[in-house]
């Protein structure tokens, strides 16, 4: 069984009399304060497989611990173990047994078992420690969203055809290998799909595009076509069932994308239409992804996040979005969160003016808001909002900080892009970073 803490550390182990040893310090003794979150990680990582004799794999509070570490380092988990082994710093914070260093699978493997509820929650319990040390009440708040990225290439239909023919193509060697290296009734098109993709973004005009896609979705879809060809084969040969399983699972979950692809393709290319971005798929590997249209900036291909923070700089809450909702729309939820973790709304906000509304306006006056300033005033008056010009302008200056907290998370902790696989990962990455950066932030408030 897995211990949920470290029995006996080494006595050698020390922190570097440096700001990020201090910081680490700081980090550690607020760790070491509140035990109850280790039954949290605990719950997660329990059905990671630990052996019945021998090591008993990390205990839980060095798992988070190095999860903590990597995030607010911003390493690979390559680079990662190699600290572990180098660091006497990062010994000391990950608390590790003795003698034990894990490899990067290891560490792969504990860390994203860990979930977003659970860096969630770690978050609400930093959250009351700092509001009852006075550093943060969450009476003065403000908003804003923002967009983190997923690990994908710029999509295109054509991109993404081609994705579908060299993923089948791995997947029917895999189905090779488990035939033992016999012959199957399938041809190999990437050269073929590859110059077609090559071409479709090299040339101008509609017809000529519109023929070289048409013969790339051909190749794309010989290609599904030797699946249930392939599968008799396999089945017929007596391979492994599960084996059999496990990759059928897996072309399917592929068929279905590639389908979507195509689909979405002659919508565009041969009929004209203008698809909808909630019926596109931007990735084959990240499916999940969303597309991201803030004004007239770049897009971005990943999930809309809505960030609130308070005075002290702490990120209060996140939340990650599905879809491109307008912001109006996520105001009074992202209020109403607030309400349920601190028991009463906030004094004072002050938000961008993508929420801006007289309906959110009235709601947030009910809901007990005093002063209220929104970046953009789009019709409403000062003093509908606050009681004088001096609180508004103050609250909006106010606002304005948020943009550097914003940037201090995409630069510092990795909240530019995630490059964790699968949806409830993103999530998990998110609040990981969220979590690190509050942890640093109170360190600095309230040094050890």
């Amino acid at each position: 069984m897995r211990e949920k803490r470290t029995v006996q550390s080494s006595i050698f182990h020390f922190f570097a009399d440096h700001e990020i040893g201090r910081e680490l310090q700081a980090i550690s003794n607020w760790l070491d304060s509140h035990p109850e979150i280790l039954e949290l990680v605990a719950a997660d990582i329990q059905e990671v497989k630990v052996n019945d004799c021998g090591r008993k794999g990390l205990p839980v509070e060095s798992v988070l611990r190095c999860a903590i570490l990597k995030q607010y380092r911003q390493v690979s988990y390559e680079e990662l173990a190699f600290y572990l082994l180098d660091s006497h710093s990062f010994q000391a914070f990950a608390r590790l047994p003795l003698e034990i260093i894990p490899r990067k699978a290891v560490l792969q493997r504990t860390i994203s078992r860990i979930s977003d509820v659970t860096w969630e929650k770690i978050n609400q319990a930093l959250l009351r420690h700092a509001k009852a040390a006075g550093v943060e009440r969450g009476q003065v708040i403000r908003l804003d969203s923002t967009a983190t990225d997923s690990n994908i290439h710029e999509p295109s239909d054509s991109s993404l055809l081609w994705d579908g023919v060299r993923v089948l193509t791995q997947l029917f060697e895999q189905a090779r290998e488990l035939s033992g290296g016999g012959s199957l009734p399938c041809r190999n098109h990437c050269r073929r799909a590859k110059r077609r993709m090559c071409s479709i973004r090299h040339t101008r005009g509609r017809d000529k595009k519109a023929a070289l896609y048409q013969d790339l979705i051909q190749v794309t879809r010989m290609r599904l076509s030797y699946i249930d060809p392939v599968y008799q084969i396999l089945a017929g040969l007596l391979v492994d069932p599960a084996s059999c399983a496990v990759w059928l699972t897996e072309v399917e979950h592929y068929r279905g994308l590639i389908e979507r692809v195509i689909e979405q393709t002659e919508r565009r290319v041969f009929h004209g239409e203008k698809v909808p971005a909630r019926e596109k798929i931007f990735s084959l590997f990240e499916e999940h992804t969303d597309i991201i249209v803030k004004g007239s900036r770049d897009i971005q291909y990943g999930h809309k996040l809505n960030l609130m923070t308070g005075q002290s700089g702490l990120v209060l809450d996140v939340m990650i979005e599905a879809g491109n909702p307008a912001d109006t729309e996520r105001f009074l939820p992202m209020l109403d969160r607030h309400i349920q973790h601190y028991g009463k709304a906030p004094r004072q906000m002050a938000v961008d003016g993508g929420y801006a509304s007289k309906d959110n306006l009235k709601e947030a006056k009910a809901k007990g808001v005093k002063d209220m300033a929104f970046h953009k005033k789009k019709g409403l008056k000062v003093k509908e909002m606050a009681k004088s010009d001096w609180v508004y302008r103050k609250l909006r200056n106010f606002r304005a900080g948020i943009e550097a907290g914003i940037s201090h998370l995409k630069r510092c902790f990795g909240l530019r892009r995630c490059n964790w696989k699968g949806l409830e990962h993103f999530k998990a990455y998110v609040w990981s970073a969220v979590v690190t950066h509050n942890l640093v932030t109170l360190a600095r408030l309230k040094p050890a």
